[in-house]
């Protein structure tokens, strides 16, 4: 049980977000694993190319470094589970993580947007229509960008044809 005690002194000023940086993504899609014991279908698409750009970072996606390794809930929740590497204008190497979920906010969306990533539909789902939040990390040596390792990130992402777009905001 809490005790009514003012603790007002011990409260820091609420959070605020700051764009850090917009990635553009190009997939190569694999096989999708369907009806995996563990629930739901497994599916990979591996980084083809990308770009990123920030107020003090710029670069492009280290082709072939990682992807995003998905899973598909029965209930139509995407969790996403993606790994790749940047490489800034000034040649370091960055290591992002994402860990995530898309959801569609009507009971069609997903059918849809699972037709786009299949290249069955040139249909472009408006954001508005659907949930893709990531919780980001990264990697990255001492220096000029680390930064990077001691702040806390969320993604919020557009589902392309052929990738995504996902701006990475700080939260300071």
């Amino acid at each position: 049980m809490l005790v009514a005690e003012d603790f007002s002194q011990f409260v820091t000023a609420d959070p605020q977000l700051n764009l850090a940086l917009e990635i553009r993504l190009r997939f190569t899609p694999l096989s999708r694993m369907k009806g995996v014991p563990t629930g739901g279908n497994k599916g990979i698409v591996v980084v083809q190319s990308g770009e990123f750009r920030g107020s003090n970072l710029a670069g492009t996606v280290v082709p072939a470094s990682g992807g995003d390794y998905a899973t598909f809930r029965a209930d139509g929740v995407v969790m996403l589970d993606a790994r790749y590497m940047l490489t800034a204008d000034d040649g370091t190497v960055i290591y992002l993580y994402n860990k995530g979920f898309i959801w569609g906010r009507n009971p069609d969306v997903m059918k849809r947007f699972s037709a786009v990533a299949a290249g069955q539909s040139e249909e472009i789902i408006p954001p508005s229509e659907y949930y893709f939040r990531t919780m980001t990390t990264f990697d990255a040596p001492a220096g000029e960008h680390d930064w990077l390792c001691r702040h806390v990130f969320i993604g919020t992402g557009a589902r392309l044809k052929d990738g995504n777009f996902v701006r990475y905001y700080k939260i300071d």
